[in-house]
């Protein structure tokens, strides 16, 4: 298929995922990457000569109306369950992960390639039935970024919650360790308490045992890997909070859009706000971040065997 933008520098392509859905396949000199247009969502970005960042199952659905499992979920405009929906009648995570995006512009230059994505709606839900716009602009090089601009078209104010829902490939959760995390007050979601900064933690071998945790924290997270001895580093713009998930893997095999021990092959840190934040009407806000990989070259990196 031919390019729909091409120099010198690189080229993006357009193809088809499924019926009726399609992707952004990107080739530049610094990085390869993929966008689905469902979703506006990111499924794939690989500098050269590094192993992929984002973890993508292998049994994903590409069917409108359907989650993609992997890359960056858009969790908008509200995060895990809607408070007011105690039955969770309308799903997790909100609607602006099902929803087609428009491609807007594409800059290809020396350092890498910028997407803009658009999406606008109104009345999408019960729950949150207020006119809006989301944009994105994506720039894939030698690192990452992602800039969220929400807009409240309507006449009145909304709130909402959401979270850039990174799936983190890594070589198993059992070599990787956060050691930012020990220093944050986190609520668990799975034994619903709230814990205090743990500097002490005993390791958690998360993908044998399930977490879900809310840290309330912003600061810059490092994902150290000593087995691809490798450390992803994620910063982030006007968000509270980092969300720290594996479902382990007996929620996994009942997962049908998780490959066979596929939870042995991410971790999730999210940016996010989890709790409700003002959007005022007419007014716009940003969530964001930025993520780069630093390769290890020393070859006396021990194995560290935990995530707190």
């Amino acid at each position: 298929m031919s390019p729909i933008a091409k120099n010198d520098y690189g080229q993006v392509r357009q193809v088809e995922l499924s019926s009726g859905l399609s992707a952004l396949i990107i080739d530049h000199k610094f990085t390869q990457a993929k966008i689905s247009l469902y979703g506006g969502q990111v499924l794939s970005w690989q500098p050269t000569e590094e192993r992929e960042v984002f973890w993508l199952s292998k049994n994903s659905a590409y069917e409108q109306g359907k989650a993609i499992r992997g890359g960056i979920p858009l969790c908008w405009p509200w995060f895990g369950v809607h408070p007011n929906d105690s039955e969770n009648k309308v799903g997790n995570h909100g609607f602006a992960r099902c929803q087609l995006w428009q491609l807007d512009k594409i800059d290809i230059n020396e350092q890498g390639v910028e997407v803009s994505l658009s999406w606008q709606g109104q009345g999408m839900s019960n729950l949150w039935p207020f006119a809006c716009r989301l944009t994105q602009v994506l720039f894939f090089g030698q690192s990452f970024n992602q800039v969220l601009t929400m807009t409240n078209l309507s006449e009145s104010d909304a709130y909402y919650t959401g979270a850039l829902h990174s799936y983190l490939s890594v070589s198993s959760p059992e070599n990787t360790a956060i050691a930012e995390l020990a220093k944050a007050p986190f609520d668990d979601k799975l034994t619903g308490k709230a814990y205090a900064p743990q500097p002490l933690a005993t390791p958690l071998a998360n993908g044998v045992d399930p977490v879900d945790r809310v840290y309330h924290s912003n600061e810059v997270m490092t994902v150290v890997d000593s087995y691809w001895q490798r450390t992803i580093k994620l910063e982030t713009t006007n968000t509270k909070e980092w969300v720290f998930w594996n479902p382990g893997a007996e929620l996994a095999n009942n997962m049908i859009d998780i490959h066979e021990s596929g939870e042995q092959e991410f971790i999730c840190l999210e940016a996010a706000n989890t709790q409700m934040q003002l959007l005022g009407a007419g007014k716009s806000l940003t969530m964001a971040q930025k993520v780069t990989v630093t390769s290890h070259t020393s070859p006396n990196v021990q194995p560290l065997g935990f995530c707190h």
